[in-house]
């Protein structure tokens, strides 16, 4: 499982980009216990933003317990995932990055999801909240097999 990205990952970086980069590494390793750890008590994940069929009601998946079912759902089941930062925005305690995901699902297919995943972070470094701006019907055209 790799993670590509688009910055020199040995130059110091914002908070909320490494962040972000943990997290996407932790995925990619199929570390959920690692990725949990990088929320703080009160996170909330919303990928994609708004109502879908990980989140019918579009209010995000809050805190340790709404985490965990989150990976059950949406990560658990995916053989493999690639990251590829395009680009990176880092302001504040926020970084936005511009990425396609390729998912691996079992059957032999992949889907590509272009997105925007704004992440921030609070002040002990923790990640307060990732909000993921992509379009199912839009990644659902890009299944195909593997």
């Amino acid at each position: 499982m790799s993670v590509t990205v688009c910055w020199d990952e040995t130059a110091e970086q914002p908070p909320a980009r490494r962040a972000a980069l943990a997290s996407m590494r932790a995925v990619a390793a199929g570390d959920k216990e690692g990725w949990l750890a990088l929320f703080a008590p009160d996170a909330v994940v919303e990928d994609p933003v708004g109502p879908s069929g990980f989140d019918p009601e579009g209010k995000g998946h809050r805190g340790p317990d709404g985490l965990a079912a989150f990976w059950e759902t949406a990560i658990a089941s995916v053989e493999r995932f690639e990251f590829v930062v395009h680009d990176s925005h880092a302001a504040g305690d926020e970084v936005a990055n511009v990425a396609t995901i390729t998912t691996y699902l079992p059957g032999g297919y992949r889907v590509d999801t272009d997105l925007v995943a704004v992440y921030r972070v609070d002040e002990a470094d923790r990640l307060l909240s990732m909000r993921a701006f992509w379009e199912v019907e839009r990644a659902m055209a890009t299944a195909r097999q593997a």
